[in-house]
């Protein structure tokens, strides 16, 4: 893709992994500078505002905590051209005289809810508009830790034994949930809320302890209306491969993350030793996994089944359990975009920052271009045949 094209990165959004997302949002918008682009950062603030500026691409109105964006910036708040807004993204400045600015190629930097999920890219899908990564129904399937793995199950991919059920099912059945999983599931269990990541709201309960498992479960209602409890693995080595492409992904070498907590957590994720998540942290981190040939080849290859059974495009990430004494594996969920694009698995794959972003960009324009080619229309006498014998609109 040429850069002479304006892309805006959008990042932030009213989700619990709003932080991450400013990361990788500046990493971002750092690499598309560095590549000579036009770049319009377009912060989405935790209240649900859309502001758009320069300044916005700095770090340092991030983590200096006496500078406050939504304040500092509120001249640069923008609505949304919906009239001029087709092939192309619009906003304007409010007021007599209001600033224009114009997105040819929308790039989310978004995590979890209101973003990663599916719904910023059906915005883009409406609006027309080319945009990095996973699509609306393969970013939503992705999200939903439930229906990953009950896709997998369909197709005959390894994961481990669940159970999910929504709010509603917990505040009528409590006691038959509870029942279920003690009969159904080895222990010890992992609880999950359905549609988060970075570990957030997520526990590991053992010894068949009721109440603590009942507790886990509230807490994770807290940050979701349905919720996954599932088997633990033993002997665990929590593995990663990444993944870019449209039909074909190509797979990253994999990478082993090594933690003491009793989960891969959201401290050992992001702040003890820098963070292996942002591939700072040098003991959290091993690249490539500690696993033969054989068996990194058989989890690469179940990693790209994976991305084309959901529909994967772009980028994604699937993370996977292994039990390091049986060798045994399983798909634990997918990533439809990684924290800070997991730059640092494919640096050492061989894909700099530079060079992924480029080729994140010129998968977005493929896939754009492919489906401009699909015919949308289709020719029909149904409302021309209204009122025609039987069928009469009443007024």
């Amino acid at each position: 893709m040429e850069n002479n094209k304006t892309i805006g990165v959008f990042f932030g959004s009213r989700s619990p992994e709003h932080d991450i997302s400013i990361i990788t949002g500046q990493l971002i918008i750092a690499g598309l500078l560095g590549l000579g682009f036009k770049v319009v950062p377009v912060y989405l603030s935790r209240q649900g505002a859309w502001l758009i500026g320069d300044a916005l691409g700095k770090m340092s109105n991030f983590t200096n905590p006496q500078i406050q964006i939504e304040q500092e910036l509120k001249y640069q708040k923008y609505y949304l051209d919906l009239e001029n807004s087709h092939g192309k993204i619009v906003f304007k400045q409010k007021g007599i005289g209001g600033k224009t600015i114009t997105i040819d190629l929308a790039f989310p930097a978004l995590h979890g809810s209101f973003g990663e999920d599916g719904t910023i890219q059906g915005l883009f899908e409406m609006l027309d508009v080319p945009y990095v990564g996973c699509d609306t129904a393969s970013s939503a399937v992705a999200m939903d830790k439930a229906l990953t793995k009950q896709i997998c199950l369909q197709s005959n991919l390894p994961t481990t034994k669940f159970i999910v059920f929504t709010k509603t099912d917990w505040q009528k059945e409590k006691e038959v949930i509870l029942n279920h999983v003690k009969a159904e599931l080895a222990w010890p269990v992992f609880v999950k809320p359905v549609h988060l990541g970075s570990s957030i709201g997520i526990a590991k309960v053992s010894d068949q302890n009721i109440n603590e498992l009942t507790n886990k479960i509230e807490v994770a209602f807290y940050y979701d209306n349905k919720v996954l409890v599932e088997e633990g693995v033993n002997n665990l080595m929590d593995v990663t491969c990444c993944l870019i492409g449209n039909d074909v992904p190509e797979a990253s070498l994999l990478q082993e993350s090594v933690f003491s907590a009793d989960l891969f957590n959201f401290e050992e994720k992001y702040l003890k030793g820098g963070g292996s998540q942002l591939g700072k942290s040098q003991s959290g981190i091993v690249i490539p996994a500690t696993l033969d040939v054989q068996k990194t080849l058989i989890i690469q290859q179940t990693a790209q089944k994976v991305y084309q059974v959901v529909g994967c495009s772009g980028i994604a990430r699937i993370d996977f359990l292994l039990d390091k004494t049986t060798g045994e594996f399983f798909v634990n969920e997918i990533n439809p975009l990684p924290g800070t694009l997991y730059h640092h698995l494919w640096e050492k794959s061989g894909l700099l920052l530079s060079e992924l972003l480029q080729k994140l960009l010129d998968l977005a324009q493929e896939k754009y271009t492919q489906k401009k080619n699909l015919n949308y229309a289709f020719q029909s006498s149904v409302l021309n045949n209204l009122g025609v014998g039987k069928l009469k609109l009443k007024k």
